[in-house]
């Protein structure tokens, strides 16, 4: 296999414990973004969310240890499933990869890996997830089973609309709508609300992210929301946080949730709509540094609706 070379503009990360992985190993390791833990943590956080909301299942009150048991297994499924969907992207977007400075260094652009790799890896990887969700119920199976649709559709958005990161939100959010599925059994308006609340957070900072990547977007010519609100950057990305915000206050209101989510929630959302404001497209670091700083505000989401059913 030829070694991983990135370019001098990467979020590739070598060092740390992946430079210590055996060297037939670490392409694996940077095809599922395992030296990025971010993007695990923003499809983890979302399920948390979910699992977090409701109060009462169909037939009784949901029980701490339940919680906790669901918790450990959205935790482990997005490791598995974050990982699956690098795969399948960079399997569709290897050749534009290959044009792009941040991404040119992943391993299948690179050479590192083969197709038959990756097909060999993301078997494996699906195998993991179907294990997971066969611990779920019926609704939460059907659901899961669901989303592998966002999941191959998403990659190919970019080439046909101007919006892949909404496909994102939908793809990445799906998290909330399955952990309320688990947690509720059932189906409801605050779980539809609160999937809406994490479509458009995820818009929001998957815009911020797009952002690293207009010059070789434009040039090569891959859409981008990123690209399209580039001249308005903050008060769109500002919107997408506030409707964010407006949409986990309703779906507190909805589940009935006691009153100590609501100033926590708050902070939550002053800190994104602040960071909408500090935007600066032509700064790729300070994107990338406001992208991950998304895992500190969905930290403090979960700890919002914990307080709630605390408190």
């Amino acid at each position: 296999m030829a070694p991983v070379q990135t370019s001098p503009h990467t979020d590739i990360r070598l060092t740390g414990w992946v430079s210590r992985l055996p060297a037939a190993v670490r392409p694996y390791a940077l095809l599922a973004r395992l030296d990025r833990p971010i993007g695990t943590w923003l499809l983890f956080l979302p399920g948390v969310w979910g699992i977090l909301l409701p109060a009462t299942a169909d037939s009784a009150a949901i029980q701490p240890l339940e919680r906790l048991r669901l918790l450990v297994l959205f935790g482990v499924g997005s490791i598995v499933m974050r990982s699956a969907g690098c795969v399948v992207n960079d399997m569709w977007d290897r050749d534009i990869d290959r044009q792009v400075s941040r991404t040119a260094g992943r391993p299948l652009a690179s050479g590192a890996l083969r197709m038959r790799h990756a097909v060999a890896f993301l078997s494996g990887l699906l195998f993991i997830g179907l294990m997971i969700l066969l611990q779920l119920n019926p609704l939460s199976q059907a659901l899961g089973a669901a989303s592998l649709i966002l999941v191959g559709l998403y990659p190919l958005a970019k080439r046909f609309t101007w919006w892949p990161q909404l496909v994102m939100g939908f793809t990445f959010g799906f998290g909330a709508p399955l952990g309320y599925a688990a947690a509720a059994d059932r189906m409801d308006f605050a779980q539809a609300t609160l999937y809406a609340a994490t479509i458009f957070w995820q818009l929001g900072f998957d815009t911020i992210y797009g952002f690293q990547d207009m010059e070789d977007d434009a040039r090569i010519g891959v859409k981008s929301t990123s690209r399209l609100m580039a001249g308005r950057a903050r008060g769109f990305v500002g919107a997408c946080y506030g409707l964010a915000g407006l949409s986990l206050i309703f779906s507190g209101l909805l589940a009935h949730i006691d009153r100590g989510f609501f100033p926590a929630i708050m902070i939550c959302i002053g800190a994104m709509l602040l960071q909408a404001s500090r935007i600066d497209t032509s700064n790729p670091s300070l994107c990338l540094a406001q992208f991950k700083a998304n895992r500190a505000i969905g930290l403090g989401i979960a700890a919002a609706f914990l307080a709630g059913r605390l408190l």
